[in-house]
């Protein structure tokens, strides 16, 4: 993983994941060392972000490095019509690494490519994001105490969800049963199901999950994307398609856990908040822990 970009979370075996896993457990118990003393880290989103920007920033804070960077586009001299291609050759001139969000498929492909340090996928559009994932990951296995043979349920979009669509593809490698719940216009796209059919992972189709929601390990709920949608009379169509409470969880299995890459809209309601069986907030603080070993793996450090 040295010196290696982290763009699509094929970009990393099972092995690999596991690696991760375990140096994030590290962090988990001792999250403040001065590993990056010296070190600098771009942090560069061209599309708003609150949970990813914060937690690596967060991360590198935590382990003594610096950073650098913008949180909006506007900010930038992609105003002025700077290309990708020159922002990120520039910036490789100052930093160590470089964490980028970008509205566009491929673009986090396309700066590892021009780029002399490596590069992080913090989300590329609708395609990848992979330190998504390997939080998930994390979540899952300790939640469960396993990533094989579980049910997951993805609830929501699934057609835009770029953190479903990363989380289906490293899961295949533990044998799970997925059950895709969805409106037809927002279903799992034909290559990701061609994916799980050429790996012989089983997965179901449904427009309803309360039949069904007893059989779940995990609930992978996900907010239907106004900006993914360029006309707003399908979004509104979609938009509450889906909204899990409280009163549904009653006869769910005892280990179940819901997770959700956040922000939430409405697709959770608040009074799920206080049962023990959301964990979308511990996800989310378990980002900074995953991202601290994903950064000090890639510099060499872990």
């Amino acid at each position: 993983m040295k010196n290696k970009s982290l763009v699509s979370i094929t970009d990393y075996s099972k092995d690999d994941y596991l690696k991760i896993l375990d140096i994030a457990a590290e962090f988990e118990k001792n999250p403040s060392q001065h590993l990056l003393d010296g070190k600098i880290v771009a942090t560069l989103f061209f599309e708003p972000s609150t949970r990813t920007r914060l937690s690596f920033e967060s991360a590198i804070n935590r382990l003594g490095g610096r950073v650098i960077g913008f949180s909006d586009a506007n900010s930038s001299s992609v105003t002025k019509g700077e290309t990708l291609k020159d922002t990120i050759k520039m910036v490789t001139g100052y930093v160590d690494l470089i964490v980028m969000r970008h509205p566009l498929e491929g673009a986090a492909r396309y700066a590892s490519e021009v780029a002399s340090v490596p590069v992080i996928n913090a989300g590329d559009g609708a395609n990848q994001h992979p330190t998504q994932t390997l939080l998930d990951l994390y979540s899952i296995k300790k939640t469960q105490n396993t990533l094989e043979n579980l049910n997951i349920f993805m609830i929501g979009d699934l057609k835009y969800g770029r953190t479903v669509h990363s989380l289906l593809m490293a899961m295949s490698n533990y044998n799970p049963t997925f059950f895709f719940i969805s409106p037809d216009e927002l279903k799992m796209p034909n290559e990701y199901k061609l994916f799980l059919e050429q790996h012989n992972i089983k997965y179901y189709e449904y427009r309803d999950f309360m039949p069904i929601i007893a059989e779940a390990d995990i609930v992978y709920m996900t907010r239907v994307q106004k900006e993914r949608f360029s006309d707003p009379i399908e979004y509104e169509k979609t938009k509450n398609a889906y909204v899990l409470n409280n009163s549904m969880l009653e006869n769910t299995r005892e280990n179940m856990k819901i997770l959700h890459p956040l922000p939430r809209v409405n697709e959770i309601s608040l009074d799920v908040d206080e049962n023990p069986k959301a964990y979308y907030f511990t996800q989310a603080q378990n980002g900074v822990f995953v991202r601290q070993a994903i950064i000090t793996s890639i510099l060499g450090i872990k």
